[in-house]
């Protein structure tokens, strides 16, 4: 036998093997149960007339066609918190990520890794005391809050961030924590998050967790408006014009192999390339975390949240976007493009962010210590946490005009016009006090704005801008108005 006909062989052996393999796999192993369950058909047979979308959306689902049902994804242990009996079977309402994970042990096991299964962190936050008390009240009385709770955070917060679910007598659940859908749910089981957040329920579509829409319930507003960045951008653009080519169903999905007309948030942030798998783990391509007043590196911020992202550094993060960037765009584009993104990070932080919170720092002493019971309190939040953030996620996805008009204009009008005028007025009403301890925080405050105000980037703010730059600004001027004129 010659050596190309023992190759041939060889691979005929092996191909007839592992074919063999997988059909001896015990069932569920590749493929799921071999039929749909009994206690599955059950739920079926009454739920078809009792909730016929339900059962029609399953019907359309890859679940359906693996034999896994209501009963595979609801069943309960007798010790769950949310267990019942429902006609002889032990279920639970809420299907959590320990639920998804007894099939989906990877994904789940990065999810839970990631920011996104810790939203629900924020509750306590400076965000929450705004819809709790400055918003809110405690008109909203259910089992679960006796003492009220505020509705402004039941429908707005917790819808995004998630709730912490309530469990009452019997398996029901309090009014004020569920529904609810929000990325970091904390469970009765223990567990973070909701995967039905991106892969609604019950046909748990990949092509519509892969559209930029799917992540717009909770990435839109006033302060992280990363979908209308996206759709103002060149990729936004592209996606909206080449919808029909994207493949979105496709159940492989590798950037340049399936789809390259556009690029999704999934694209970027979670979907295969040639070179790198699937992650859902959304922090592992995301050099910049630009949540704070101050951007910082995402393993910092993984480390104070207990992460085992802290042991990722921001290098490696962005390594992984340029393996997805580079697939459309060549090399020094994709570098270009991120010296132009930390230039704007640079400016914002040494410009604005860093004499900001000195500013603040030493008025704190000044005026009431109640958070947002000063008119300053509003003015410097919204700086940062609404302008100041649009600028930077702005810059991140290539939307010029959330980093310009949105973003970078808001932060600068708001800073002269807004705050350092009040910062003025609040030193003006504290001089003369008879309090020495804040005479002297007045003096402080004062040689601070007048450093601040003095400096390079400031000065122009005081009619003290440098001889040189005033006169290339004037002729620059000049030369617009004379391009432009009228014949």
């Amino acid at each position: 036998m010659v050596k190309g006909e023992r190759r041939i062989r060889f691979l005929v052996i092996l191909i007839f093997s592992l074919t063999a393999a997988v059909w001896a796999s015990p069932a569920g192993a590749v493929f799921g149960p071999k039929a749909i369950s009994e206690q599955t058909r059950e739920c079926v047979e009454c739920h078809k007339d009792v909730a016929p979308v339900i059962n029609q959306q399953w019907g359309a689902s890859k679940h359906y066609r693996a034999n896994v049902g209501c009963f595979e994804c609801h069943q309960a242990g007798e010790k769950d918190t949310d267990a019942f009996d429902h006609y002889g079977h032990n279920i639970a309402i809420i299907v959590t990520p320990k639920d998804c994970a007894r099939c989906h042990e990877k994904e789940v096991s990065e999810f839970q890794a990631s920011h996104h299964s810790k939203g629900a962190r924020i509750l306590g936050s400076l965000d929450n005391r705004l819809a709790e008390v400055i918003e809110g009240n405690r008109m909203m009385v259910t089992p679960g809050f006796p003492e009220g709770v505020s509705a402004a955070v039941v429908n707005g917060c917790w819808q995004c961030h998630g709730s912490e679910v309530k469990v009452l007598e019997g398996g029901k659940l309090d009014p004020a924590t569920w529904p609810n859908t929000g990325i970091g749910r904390i469970n009765p089981d223990g567990s973070d998050g909701s995967c039905s957040a991106c892969h609604s329920r019950h046909k748990f579509s990949v092509e519509q967790a892969r559209n930029p829409e799917n992540c717009g319930k909770c990435h839109m507003g006033p302060d992280h408006p990363q979908l209308e960045i996206y759709e103002e951008s060149k990729h936004g653009i592209a996606f909206t014009a080449n919808k029909h080519k994207m493949n979105l169903d496709n159940e492989k999905w590798i950037l340049g192999e399936d789809y390259n007309a556009a690029p999704t948030c999934a694209t970027c942030h979670m979907s295969a390339t040639p070179t790198q798998g699937v992650t859902h783990d959304v922090g592992m391509r995301i050099s910049w975390n630009n949540r704070p007043a101050i951007s910082i590196r995402p393993e910092i911020a993984d480390e104070k949240m207990g992460l085992s992202g802290k042991n990722v550094d921001w290098k490696k993060r962005r390594q992984n976007m340029k393996d997805v960037c580079l697939n459309c765009h060549a090399e020094n584009y994709v570098d270009n493009f991120y010296t132009q993104y930390d230039s704007l990070i640079a400016l914002y932080h040494e410009k604005f962010a860093k004499p900001g919170q000195e500013l603040m720092a030493l008025v704190k002493p000044l005026i009431s210590p109640v958070e947002f019971a000063n008119k300053i309190d509003f003015i410097w939040y919204e700086i940062w946490h609404h302008e100041g953030r649009r600028a930077r996620h702005g810059a991140s996805m290539m939307g010029p005009d959330y980093t310009q008009w949105h973003g970078m204009y808001e932060v600068a009008k708001n800073f002269y016009a807004e705050f350092i005028p009040e910062l003025q007025e609040i030193a003006e009403q504290n001089l003369h006090s008879g309090d020495a301890v804040k005479k002297e925080q007045v003096s402080k405050l004062k040689a601070k704005i007048e450093e601040v105000l003095n400096s390079k980037d400031h000065q122009w703010y005081i009619n003290k801008m440098d001889p040189q730059e005033a006169a290339e600004r004037e002729a620059a001027q000049k030369a617009f108005q004379e391009r432009y004129k009228k014949e």
